[in-house]
């Protein structure tokens, strides 16, 4: 009898034995989730300027808060990349075993980015 998979054991099924490495990412969904990741750093160290130079909370907060939802954004693009790829592989051709597993992650990522 085979034994489910955790969660943490999931990988994409599309090249076996590679483990948690994405293999089916869209080369301009990973440049435009780069140039987020780069706007988002520089948000984060004028959040931390701001810190320093003791500059007014509410200014800071919002500052906090766009940094927030630009992270959520590139959150959303690579579920998105993951549920169009990884995610469909798994239920369409994996196994029992490698599906419920799939559900598993899946329902564990949305109850992980749910606001």
């Amino acid at each position: 009898m085979l034994k489910a998979k955790t969660v943490n054991e999931v990988s994409c099924p599309c090249e076996p034995g590679i483990g948690r490495k994405a293999v089916g990412v869209d080369s301009e969904i990973k440049a435009s989730n780069l140039r987020r990741l780069g706007r988002i750093e520089g948000q984060i160290r004028g959040i931390q300027r701001m810190v320093e130079e003791d500059r007014y909370c509410a200014d800071i907060l919002t500052q906090v808060t766009s940094a927030q939802e630009a992270l959520r954004a590139v959150a959303r693009a690579l579920m998105r990349n993951h549920l169009s790829h990884c995610a469909t592989h798994a239920i369409r051709t994996g196994s029992p075993d490698e599906r419920q597993a799939m559900y598993d992650e899946l329902l564990e990522m949305i109850y992980k980015n749910a606001r």
